[in-house]
């Protein structure tokens, strides 16, 4: 397999778990369904889930359109990490937990975090590699 073709492929993994993920583990009692989170929290919870649907599709047209090369890999790199980096973001903001009470806030998310952030970064190296002689556009 090309190194390029096996940086995309890479990248098109995180973006197609992206796209699952969140609905296995916010679609159920935790979250979504969860009767003691107000709807505006509910709201929230929704919109994550349809942005890592939308930040993947933007990678994978931006991965294996034709003639996107270099360009189209460094925009899809960037969509696909852009909804793991706005996770860890959320330590920063005020009253924010990584679970909910009783759970204990050790910060879950960054088992799937951190090794999807790390695939990206291989991918995207894997193709920019691959793609050295390729004609910016």
């Amino acid at each position: 397999m090309r190194m390029a073709t096996l940086g995309k492929v890479l990248v098109s993994a995180t973006a197609a778990a992206q796209m699952v993920g969140p609905y296995v583990f916010d679609f159920n009692e935790t979250h979504i369904y969860n009767d003691s989170w107000p709807p505006h929290a509910k709201f929230h919870n929704a919109q994550t889930m349809s942005s890592g649907v939308a930040l993947s599709m933007a990678t994978l047209v931006n991965l294996w359109r034709p003639g996107s090369g270099r360009v189209g890999v460094d925009a899809a790199a960037f969509a696909a990490s852009t909804y793991w980096l706005s996770q860890l973001s959320a330590f920063f903001y005020p009253g924010t937990a990584s679970v909910d009470p009783p759970g204990e806030d050790n910060w879950p998310q960054l088992k799937f975090t951190i090794p999807m952030l790390t695939v990206i970064g291989v991918g995207w190296f894997l193709a920019g590699r691959g793609l050295a002689g390729t004609r910016r556009r």
